[in-house]
């Protein structure tokens, strides 16, 4: 698990959303946290979408709100 996490933090400080969604999609809760949290910064409405449609609370919130 300690190589998730690390890889997870590298994407994050690297901004590699590929490797996010691959890291989410293994079932990473870290990975999908950070794919919100960067697509909230920078007003993806497209990829908090994507994150809501497959369940995740947490974009649907961040999108309700920047839609509003």
């Amino acid at each position: 698990m300690e190589d998730v996490d690390q890889l997870v933090e590298d994407a994050a400080a690297s901004g590699d959303l590929d490797t996010l969604r691959r890291l989410a999609a293994a079932g990473s809760s870290d990975a999908e946290d950070v794919l919100v949290e960067l697509a909230g910064e920078r007003g993806d409405l497209d990829e908090l979408r994507r994150l809501a449609d497959a369940g995740n609370s947490d974009a649907a919130d961040v999108l309700e709100e920047l839609e509003s």
